[in-house]
């Protein structure tokens, strides 16, 4: 009998592994990958050809930037998908146009596509700045899903697609350092009357505070700080700023940076340029852009390990106060707020990742606690980021 009663045990086990809906759920399946569909029609008239493209590549990058070789990771794996059907070939700023003149030169067909940082074409649309760094903004994992899965993409694609220009992300580095200076800024009253360099909607919101801004390009910036024109400067993550030298001529680093939780950056396409090419093309890369933006984000972070190993040999960390902090955080919304009164295309993307933020929250609060520090950090009580 027992032998009996394993065998029909097995017998009704096996039955339902093979039942086709054996273990179907009490609802509807829960999401979807929206492309399937689309890759699917595609498939059936997808058509490959033999044609070779050659394309320049503008930015305002020199070589020695990282930002640079987000570029040419993005143009190596085109390349490389494509079976060298696509080759775009790389010039730094300077070699072909100016380092501001890049946007321009795609949108009129003088390149064929460019790899930019998206707030440096404030002065066109305030809103660019808006897929690029917001203050107390959205961080990596904010922007990938806000411009993935929340409609962002499309409309990064609508504001760059006024100038002639089809925009993808295009490599994500990650929270930025806060101010290298020769002055222990803490508190509010510190920073009035700082000499600092930062750009883009966190340069007002500063000026606004009584610091003094200029938005120095970044080649710029080691001179005015060795001379003593600037009291501070910021300008990206840790492995991005190392070779910069900031660290050699001054004493502190003013933590956190919470002018760029992210720094997102965006590759921009011709569209006349865009248009020749075959579907397979167009596919490659959309999927290359991806490719790089889940690339880029793991490389920085990672060098920023060392990098912060290395600058801990020469300056001091210090942190701003909450009262601070805070401080920022307010006068940041009152500007933003003041921004969106005035330039509805700013109301519509920023009130968009607001309200993505708010939708987050309760998740992200449910999860939280569980930041993964060293296990004996953590046994000893460290838990939040």
């Amino acid at each position: 009998m027992k032998r009996f009663r394993s065998l029909v045990g097995l017998l009704v086990a096996v039955s339902l592994l093979l039942a086709p809906n054996a273990f179907a759920a009490k609802r509807e399946k829960f999401g979807a990958d929206k492309r399937h569909e689309a890759v699917q029609k595609e498939l059936r008239t997808i058509k490959t050809s033999d044609k070779k493209f050659r394309w320049k590549m503008v930015m305002p990058w020199s070589k020695g930037l990282l930002f640079y070789d987000m570029a040419q990771h993005f143009a190596d794996s085109v390349e490389l998908a494509s079976g060298g059907r696509l080759e775009i070939k790389l010039f730094s700023a300077g070699e072909l146009v100016g380092a501001m003149e890049s946007f321009d030169a795609v949108s009129k067909g003088s390149a064929q596509i460019g790899h930019d940082w998206p707030g440096y074409w404030k002065g066109k649309n305030e809103n660019f700045v808006s897929f690029a760094s917001v203050p107390f903004g959205l961080d990596t994992e904010g922007y990938n899903i806000w411009l993935y899965e929340r409609g962002g993409l499309e409309q990064m694609q609508e504001l760059y697609g006024r100038y002639n220009l089809y925009a993808l992300p295009g490599g994500n580095g990650g929270q930025e350092m806060g101010f290298f200076s020769n002055k222990k800024a803490t508190t509010m009253a510190d920073f009035k009357g700082m000499r600092v360099r930062t750009p883009g909607w966190y340069m007002d919101i500063m000026n606004s505070l009584g610091a003094s801004v200029t938005p120095l390009p970044g080649g710029e910036v080691y001179l005015a700080l060795e001379r003593g024109v600037i009291d501070a400067a910021e300008f990206s993550s840790p492995a991005m700023n190392y070779p910069m030298g900031f660290d050699e001529i001054t004493k502190y680093v003013i933590e956190p940076g919470v002018h760029q939780p992210s720094v997102q950056c965006a590759i921009f396409i011709n569209k006349d340029a865009y248009n020749e090419l075959p579907a397979d093309l167009k596919w490659i890369i959309d999927i290359a852009a991806k490719e790089t933006q889940l690339w880029s984000s793991a490389w920085q972070e990672n060098l920023n390990i060392e990098a912060i190993k290395l600058f801990k040999e020469k300056v001091e960390f210090v942190r701003m106060d909450d009262d601070a902090i805070t401080s920022f955080a307010k006068r940041t919304k009152e500007y933003l707020e003041d921004l969106k009164s005035k330039h509805p295309d700013v109301k519509k993307t920023l009130d968009s990742q607001e309200q993505f933020k708010k939708d987050f929250a309760e998740w992200r609060e449910i999860r939280g606690g569980l930041t993964p520090w060293p296990i004996d950090d953590f046994i000893n009580g460290k838990r939040m980021q």
